[in-house]
Protein backbone atom coordinates (compact mmCIF):
# COMPACT_ATOMS: atom_id res chain seq x y z
CA UNK A 1 0.00 0.00 0.00
CA UNK A 2 1.44 3.40 -0.97
CA UNK A 3 1.76 6.20 1.57
CA UNK A 4 -0.69 8.29 -0.47
CA UNK A 5 -3.35 5.58 -0.27
CA UNK A 6 -2.79 5.07 3.47
CA UNK A 7 -3.32 8.79 4.05
CA UNK A 8 -6.43 8.84 1.87
CA UNK A 9 -7.86 6.02 3.98
CA UNK A 10 -7.59 8.31 7.01
CA UNK A 11 -9.42 11.30 5.52
CA UNK A 12 -12.78 10.55 7.16
CA UNK A 13 -11.15 9.97 10.53
CA UNK A 14 -9.15 13.19 10.25
CA UNK A 15 -12.37 15.14 9.65
CA UNK A 16 -13.87 13.44 12.71
CA UNK A 17 -10.76 14.26 14.75
CA UNK A 18 -11.01 17.93 13.82
CA UNK A 19 -14.69 18.01 14.80
CA UNK A 20 -13.92 16.42 18.19
CA UNK A 21 -11.14 18.92 18.88
CA UNK A 22 -13.47 21.79 18.02
CA UNK A 23 -16.07 20.30 20.38
CA UNK A 24 -13.51 20.08 23.17
CA UNK A 25 -12.53 23.71 22.74
CA UNK A 26 -16.16 24.80 22.77
CA UNK A 27 -16.85 22.78 25.93
CA UNK A 28 -14.08 24.49 27.86
CA UNK A 29 -14.90 27.94 26.52
CA UNK A 30 -18.52 27.41 27.62
CA UNK A 31 -17.23 26.43 31.09
CA UNK A 32 -15.14 29.61 31.49
CA UNK A 33 -11.74 28.01 30.88
CA UNK A 34 -8.89 29.92 29.29
CA UNK A 35 -7.00 28.14 26.52
CA UNK A 36 -3.26 28.55 27.00
CA UNK A 37 -0.03 27.44 25.33
CA UNK A 38 3.18 26.49 27.09
CA UNK A 39 6.61 25.58 25.64
CA UNK A 40 7.25 22.10 24.27
CA UNK A 41 10.95 22.34 25.17
CA UNK A 42 11.66 22.56 28.89
CA UNK A 43 14.85 22.56 30.98
CA UNK A 44 13.58 20.01 33.52
CA UNK A 45 11.04 17.25 32.90
CA UNK A 46 8.94 15.76 35.68
CA UNK A 47 11.10 13.05 37.30
CA UNK A 48 9.06 9.87 36.87
CA UNK A 49 10.49 6.39 37.26
CA UNK A 50 8.99 4.83 34.16
CA UNK A 51 8.44 7.74 31.77
CA UNK A 52 11.46 8.58 29.62
CA UNK A 53 11.99 12.04 28.14
CA UNK A 54 13.46 12.84 24.73
CA UNK A 55 16.43 15.19 24.61
CA UNK A 56 16.28 18.40 22.57
CA UNK A 57 19.82 19.75 22.67
CA UNK A 58 20.47 20.26 26.40
CA UNK A 59 16.76 20.55 27.23
CA UNK A 60 13.88 18.07 26.94
CA UNK A 61 10.69 17.68 24.95
CA UNK A 62 7.81 17.76 27.40
CA UNK A 63 6.20 14.49 28.47
CA UNK A 64 3.33 16.61 29.77
CA UNK A 65 2.64 20.35 30.14
CA UNK A 66 1.85 19.77 33.81
CA UNK A 67 4.62 21.74 35.49
CA UNK A 68 4.17 24.83 33.31
CA UNK A 69 0.40 24.77 33.68
CA UNK A 70 0.58 24.58 37.46
CA UNK A 71 2.86 27.60 37.42
CA UNK A 72 0.08 29.46 35.59
CA UNK A 73 -2.50 28.37 38.17
CA UNK A 74 -0.16 29.51 40.95
CA UNK A 75 0.02 32.91 39.22
CA UNK A 76 -3.74 33.32 39.59
CA UNK A 77 -5.33 31.72 36.50
CA UNK A 78 -8.11 29.61 38.00
CA UNK A 79 -9.36 27.57 35.00
CA UNK A 80 -7.03 26.68 32.13
CA UNK A 81 -6.86 24.04 29.42
CA UNK A 82 -4.41 23.11 26.70
CA UNK A 83 -4.28 20.84 23.66
CA UNK A 84 -0.66 20.08 22.92
CA UNK A 85 1.94 17.68 21.59
CA UNK A 86 3.87 15.61 24.11
CA UNK A 87 6.77 13.23 23.67
CA UNK A 88 7.90 10.07 25.44
CA UNK A 89 10.80 7.85 24.46
CA UNK A 90 10.46 4.09 23.98
CA UNK A 91 6.67 4.09 23.64
CA UNK A 92 5.14 2.40 20.59
CA UNK A 93 2.16 0.04 20.39
CA UNK A 94 -1.38 -0.07 19.06
CA UNK A 95 -2.29 2.53 21.71
CA UNK A 96 1.04 4.38 22.17
CA UNK A 97 3.03 6.85 20.09
CA UNK A 98 6.26 8.62 20.97
CA UNK A 99 4.63 11.87 19.79
CA UNK A 100 1.02 12.20 20.86
CA UNK A 101 -1.65 14.77 21.68
CA UNK A 102 -2.78 15.53 25.22
CA UNK A 103 -5.64 17.56 26.59
CA UNK A 104 -4.82 18.89 30.04
CA UNK A 105 -6.97 21.08 32.21
CA UNK A 106 -6.61 22.54 35.71
CA UNK A 107 -9.23 24.02 37.98
CA UNK A 108 -8.46 25.75 41.24
CA UNK A 109 -10.87 25.28 44.13
CA UNK A 110 -11.71 21.78 42.86
CA UNK A 111 -10.76 18.20 43.70
CA UNK A 112 -10.49 14.95 41.76
CA UNK A 113 -14.13 14.01 42.33
CA UNK A 114 -15.28 17.17 40.56
CA UNK A 115 -13.04 16.29 37.62
CA UNK A 116 -14.82 12.93 37.33
CA UNK A 117 -18.07 14.84 36.87
CA UNK A 118 -16.42 17.12 34.31
CA UNK A 119 -15.11 14.12 32.33
CA UNK A 120 -18.64 12.77 32.06
CA UNK A 121 -19.93 16.13 30.87
CA UNK A 122 -17.16 16.46 28.28
CA UNK A 123 -17.85 13.06 26.70
CA UNK A 124 -21.60 13.73 26.64
CA UNK A 125 -20.94 17.06 24.92
CA UNK A 126 -18.82 15.39 22.22
CA UNK A 127 -21.28 12.54 21.67
CA UNK A 128 -24.23 14.89 21.32
CA UNK A 129 -22.36 17.12 18.87
CA UNK A 130 -21.66 13.97 16.81
CA UNK A 131 -25.35 12.95 17.09
CA UNK A 132 -24.40 9.74 18.88
CA UNK A 133 -27.01 10.08 21.64
CA UNK A 134 -24.72 9.17 24.57
CA UNK A 135 -23.75 5.86 22.97
CA UNK A 136 -20.60 4.79 21.13
CA UNK A 137 -20.43 1.77 18.85
CA UNK A 138 -16.93 0.46 19.48
CA UNK A 139 -15.50 -2.74 17.99
CA UNK A 140 -18.85 -4.50 17.90
CA UNK A 141 -20.04 -3.39 21.35
CA UNK A 142 -22.08 -0.47 22.64
CA UNK A 143 -20.47 1.88 25.14
CA UNK A 144 -23.01 3.89 27.13
CA UNK A 145 -21.95 7.36 28.24
CA UNK A 146 -25.01 8.38 30.28
CA UNK A 147 -23.80 9.32 33.77
CA UNK A 148 -23.12 8.43 36.47
CA UNK A 149 -20.22 6.26 35.34
CA UNK A 150 -19.02 3.40 37.50
CA UNK A 151 -16.48 4.32 40.17
CA UNK A 152 -14.34 1.64 41.83
CA UNK A 153 -11.46 2.15 44.24
CA UNK A 154 -8.11 0.49 43.59
CA UNK A 155 -8.53 -1.47 46.83
CA UNK A 156 -11.93 -2.77 45.67
CA UNK A 157 -10.49 -3.66 42.27
CA UNK A 158 -7.71 -5.73 43.84
CA UNK A 159 -10.17 -7.48 46.17
CA UNK A 160 -12.45 -8.31 43.23
CA UNK A 161 -10.09 -9.06 40.36
CA UNK A 162 -6.57 -9.78 41.65
CA UNK A 163 -5.11 -12.95 43.08
CA UNK A 164 -3.39 -11.07 45.90
CA UNK A 165 -4.32 -8.05 48.01
CA UNK A 166 -3.26 -4.50 47.27
CA UNK A 167 -0.96 -4.45 50.32
CA UNK A 168 0.76 -7.66 49.22
CA UNK A 169 1.15 -6.34 45.67
CA UNK A 170 2.87 -3.21 47.01
CA UNK A 171 5.14 -5.21 49.34
CA UNK A 172 6.21 -7.56 46.53
CA UNK A 173 6.56 -4.73 43.98
CA UNK A 174 3.89 -6.34 41.79
CA UNK A 175 1.41 -3.45 41.65
CA UNK A 176 2.04 -2.42 38.04
CA UNK A 177 2.16 -6.01 36.78
CA UNK A 178 -1.15 -6.91 38.40
CA UNK A 179 -2.74 -3.70 37.17
CA UNK A 180 -1.79 -4.51 33.57
CA UNK A 181 -2.56 -8.23 33.52
CA UNK A 182 -5.38 -8.67 36.04
CA UNK A 183 -7.13 -5.38 36.90
CA UNK A 184 -7.29 -3.48 33.61
CA UNK A 185 -8.62 -6.41 31.49
CA UNK A 186 -11.35 -7.01 34.09
CA UNK A 187 -12.69 -3.45 33.99
CA UNK A 188 -14.62 -4.10 30.76
CA UNK A 189 -15.60 -1.70 28.00
CA UNK A 190 -17.98 0.62 29.85
CA UNK A 191 -16.66 3.86 31.37
CA UNK A 192 -15.12 3.37 34.81
CA UNK A 193 -13.15 5.61 37.14
CA UNK A 194 -10.48 3.69 39.03
CA UNK A 195 -9.72 5.91 42.00
CA UNK A 196 -7.85 6.23 45.32
CA UNK A 197 -4.43 4.91 44.40
CA UNK A 198 -1.98 3.76 47.08
CA UNK A 199 0.39 6.44 48.33
CA UNK A 200 3.26 4.60 46.62
CA UNK A 201 1.64 5.55 43.29
CA UNK A 202 0.69 9.08 44.27
CA UNK A 203 2.94 10.80 41.69
CA UNK A 204 1.97 14.47 42.06
CA UNK A 205 -1.32 13.76 43.82
CA UNK A 206 -2.39 14.96 47.27
CA UNK A 207 -2.80 12.31 49.96
CA UNK A 208 -6.28 11.93 51.42
CA UNK A 209 -6.98 13.76 54.67
CA UNK A 210 -9.13 10.75 55.69
CA UNK A 211 -6.52 8.10 54.90
CA UNK A 212 -2.83 9.06 54.50
CA UNK A 213 -2.15 5.76 52.73
CA UNK A 214 -4.38 6.81 49.82
CA UNK A 215 -3.73 9.35 47.06
CA UNK A 216 -6.56 11.42 45.57
CA UNK A 217 -5.92 10.14 42.07
CA UNK A 218 -8.05 8.48 39.40
CA UNK A 219 -7.63 6.99 35.97
CA UNK A 220 -10.45 6.78 33.44
CA UNK A 221 -10.94 3.61 31.40
CA UNK A 222 -13.29 3.32 28.42
CA UNK A 223 -13.35 0.61 25.76
CA UNK A 224 -10.57 -1.26 27.52
CA UNK A 225 -8.17 1.70 27.20
CA UNK A 226 -6.82 4.08 29.81
CA UNK A 227 -7.79 7.57 28.63
CA UNK A 228 -7.06 9.92 31.51
CA UNK A 229 -5.04 10.38 34.68
CA UNK A 230 -6.11 12.95 37.27
CA UNK A 231 -5.17 14.25 40.72
CA UNK A 232 -6.15 16.52 43.50
CA UNK A 233 -2.83 18.28 43.24
CA UNK A 234 -0.12 18.14 45.88
CA UNK A 235 0.81 21.67 47.04
CA UNK A 236 3.50 20.90 49.63
CA UNK A 237 6.96 21.59 48.10
CA UNK A 238 8.80 19.61 50.80
CA UNK A 239 6.74 16.48 50.23
CA UNK A 240 6.94 16.95 46.46
CA UNK A 241 10.74 17.17 46.62
CA UNK A 242 10.83 13.86 48.52
CA UNK A 243 8.63 12.22 45.90
CA UNK A 244 10.77 13.53 43.06
CA UNK A 245 13.85 12.15 44.81
CA UNK A 246 12.16 8.76 45.22
CA UNK A 247 11.41 8.70 41.49
CA UNK A 248 15.03 9.62 40.72
CA UNK A 249 16.23 6.83 43.01
CA UNK A 250 14.07 4.35 41.12
CA UNK A 251 15.49 5.56 37.82
CA UNK A 252 18.99 5.09 39.16
CA UNK A 253 18.13 1.58 40.35
CA UNK A 254 16.98 0.69 36.83
CA UNK A 255 20.05 2.40 35.33
CA UNK A 256 17.89 4.94 33.51
CA UNK A 257 19.00 8.51 32.70
CA UNK A 258 18.54 10.75 35.73
CA UNK A 259 16.69 14.05 35.32
CA UNK A 260 17.28 17.11 37.51
CA UNK A 261 14.75 18.07 40.14
CA UNK A 262 12.62 20.92 38.71
CA UNK A 263 13.57 23.58 41.23
CA UNK A 264 11.61 26.39 39.57
CA UNK A 265 8.44 24.32 39.92
CA UNK A 266 9.06 23.55 43.59
CA UNK A 267 9.63 27.27 44.20
CA UNK A 268 6.13 28.19 43.01
CA UNK A 269 4.37 25.14 44.45
CA UNK A 270 3.76 26.76 47.83
CA UNK A 271 1.68 29.36 45.98
CA UNK A 272 -0.55 26.77 44.30
CA UNK A 273 -4.11 26.88 45.69
CA UNK A 274 -6.26 23.79 46.09
CA UNK A 275 -6.36 22.55 42.52
CA UNK A 276 -7.38 19.50 40.50
CA UNK A 277 -5.75 18.59 37.20
CA UNK A 278 -6.16 15.96 34.52
CA UNK A 279 -4.43 14.70 31.37
CA UNK A 280 -6.59 13.01 28.72
CA UNK A 281 -5.21 11.33 25.61
CA UNK A 282 -6.78 12.83 22.50
CA UNK A 283 -5.60 10.07 20.15
CA UNK A 284 -7.24 7.34 22.23
CA UNK A 285 -10.39 9.42 22.62
CA UNK A 286 -10.64 9.72 18.82
CA UNK A 287 -10.10 5.95 18.52
CA UNK A 288 -13.31 5.43 20.50
CA UNK A 289 -15.48 7.79 18.52
CA UNK A 290 -13.96 6.66 15.20
CA UNK A 291 -14.48 2.98 16.13
CA UNK A 292 -10.93 1.96 15.21
CA UNK A 293 -8.60 -0.48 16.96
CA UNK A 294 -5.21 1.21 16.56
CA UNK A 295 -3.82 4.65 17.26
CA UNK A 296 -2.17 4.68 13.81
CA UNK A 297 -5.61 5.18 12.24
CA UNK A 298 -6.37 8.48 14.01
CA UNK A 299 -3.19 10.49 13.31
CA UNK A 300 -2.18 11.97 9.98
CA UNK A 301 1.27 10.35 10.15
CA UNK A 302 2.98 7.88 12.40
CA UNK A 303 6.75 8.14 12.62
CA UNK A 304 7.04 5.06 10.38
CA UNK A 305 5.02 6.82 7.67
CA UNK A 306 7.44 9.74 7.54
CA UNK A 307 10.33 7.71 6.13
Amino acid sequence: MTIRYRIQEKHQTLYLRATIIQAIRQFFIDHDYLEIETPCRIPEPTPEAFIDSILSESWFLQTSPELCMKKLVASGLSRIFQLCKCFRANERSDTHLQEFTLLEWYRSGANYEQLMDECEQLFIHIAQLLNQKNEIDYQGSSIFLTPPWKRISVTEAFNKFAQISLDEAIQKDLFDEIMVYEIEPALGLQPVFLYDYPKERAALARLSSHNPNIAERFELYIGGHELANAFSELTDPIEQRERFQNEINERMAFQKPVYPIPESFLHILKGLPETAGIALGIDRLVMLFANVATIDQVVAFTMEELT
